[in-house]
């Protein structure tokens, strides 16, 4: 049987190599003839003057039989003439356990020039959803390690969900303390578009070395070629699959998916599509449903995603914020107004939601966070007469008692950056706030 499976393998083997010439690059395009390759397949680029020299691209598009190639990498030494080799395949990266503490680029290379371990298997970054069937319902929760989120947003085992906000309002910070404080067993950190001292920082501030010990972070930074920066989604996603294939509950944090749709729309740009929403061509919104479908539960195992979304302007309803949003299980939306009140993390409760909460919770536990809910709107209906001056206590009850309860709460929702909590803990902090807090 083992001789005929080689046989087989000898007849399908194909000896020729193919190559094809450039032609000519304008912008982020490289345009050559030839070789016989498809879509998603990687060629290389052999450089003209250095020998040895290749530069990796990749076949976006095809324009009368001419292949147009995106490249991984700066074009500096490539010019027309130059040999286009096709490899065959679409881009492997190298997985295992002992990436494991390890930072690396889009392409799965260490990010310091540092050999990668020994014992790593090949992984294609594309993979396709899981079939919806094959799907188990998430119905345990995970604790993320943040007090508002495990009491009043509580997040289940394969859940998806999206962090909405403008610049520096916290994103970060906030994926630092899921990652050091979540209970999963391992993270997947993408940094997609980061500026690059922004890369060290978070590792080193907000992840720290206890965070590392079971994390991979996959960094593209905002200088690289905007496929590298689509690749390091689809690299992070791709190391997240194999490790929920392993029976690992995985956590994927990535931070932010509107960068990868920037990306995503600068190469739909370069290839010809038209743009339409706010200049976002049409693949944008065909690759993201694709994209986040792959992450959730499976038959082996969990990955929990947190994704970060970049909303301009605090704007919630721009494009790529509508899209994901209809996508997820859940949104927690970042209000810049309780971050300049010195609230953090400035998680505004009232507009955020977790699709699958009442699913995997039980009934103390959900009338506890709806009672705190209905407190803190209460509140927040009839802030501006409070505030004023406007309203004589003893008008209305609720009221009342939403003002009594107001410092409680909001002192409850507060936490330091490195403080752990269980979610047990956040649980029984809630329902103590509750029980004892004034009439």
């Amino acid at each position: 049987m083992n001789r005929s499976l080689f046989l087989t393998a000898i007849e399908q083997a194909d000896t020729f190599k193919r190559y094809g010439k450039v032609l000519r690059i304008v912008g982020l395009m490289i345009e050559s003839q030839g070789p016989d390759a498809n879509i998603g397949e990687v060629c290389l680029i052999h450089a003209a003057k250095v020998r040895n020299q290749t530069v990796m691209a990749e076949v976006v598009g095809f324009n009368n039989e001419k292949i147009m190639l995106m490249p991984y990498s700066e074009v500096s030494e490539i010019g027309p003439g130059c040999l286009v080799e096709s490899t065959g395949k679409a881009l492997t990266i190298k997985v295992g356990r002992r990436l494991i503490g390890k930072v690396v680029d889009s392409l799965g290379k260490s990010l310091d020039n540092a050999k990668l371990p020994k014992g790593l298997t090949n992984y294609l970054t594309e993979q396709s959803p899981p079939n919806p069937l094959a799907r188990p319902p998430i119905d345990e929760p995970i604790q993320v390690g943040v007090k508002a989120i495990d009491s009043l947003l509580t997040v289940g085992k394969g859940q998806r969900i999206g962090i909405f906000a403008g610049s520096g309002v916290g994103k970060s910070t906030l994926l630092g303390m899921i990652a050091r404080n979540s209970s999963a067993d391992i993270n997947v950190i993408a940094l997609i578009g980061e500026r690059g001292r922004e890369v060290r920082e978070f590792i080193e501030k907000d992840l720290g070395e206890a965070g590392l010990k079971k994390s991979i972070v996959v960094v593209a930074t905002s200088d690289q070629p905007a496929l590298m920066r689509i690749k390091g989604a689809y690299t992070a996603t791709a190391i997240s699959e194999y490790f929920r294939d392993l029976g690992f509950q995985v956590n994927l944090l990535m931070d932010s998916v509107t960068r990868v749709a920037m990306a995503q729309r600068e190469v739909g740009l370069a290839t010809g599509e038209p743009p339409t929403t706010k200049g976002y061509t049409p693949s944008v919104f065909a690759a993201l449903p694709k994209l986040l479908e792959r992450t959730g539960t499976s038959s082996t195992g969990t990955i929990t995603a947190f994704y970060t979304v970049l909303v301009d302007g605090d704007d919630m309803n721009e494009p790529i914020a509508d899209t994901v949003r209809g996508i997820l299980d859940g949104h927690f939306v970042l209000d810049r107004r309780l971050a300049e009140k010195g609230q953090f993390p400035a998680i505004n409760i009232l507009k955020s939601i977790s699709r699958v909460m009442n699913q995997i919770v039980d009934k103390e536990h959900q009338e506890a966070a709806q009672k705190l809910r209905s407190l803190m709107a209460k509140y927040e209906d009839n802030s501006e007469l409070i505030q004023i001056g406007a309203y004589k206590r003893g008008t209305d009850q609720e009221i009342d008692k939403a003002i009594a309860y107001y410092p409680k709460i909001q002192h409850y929702l507060k936490q330091a950056i490195f403080d752990y909590v269980t979610l047990d803990d956040s649980i029984r902090q809630m329902q103590k706030l509750l029980n004892g807090g004034a009439d």
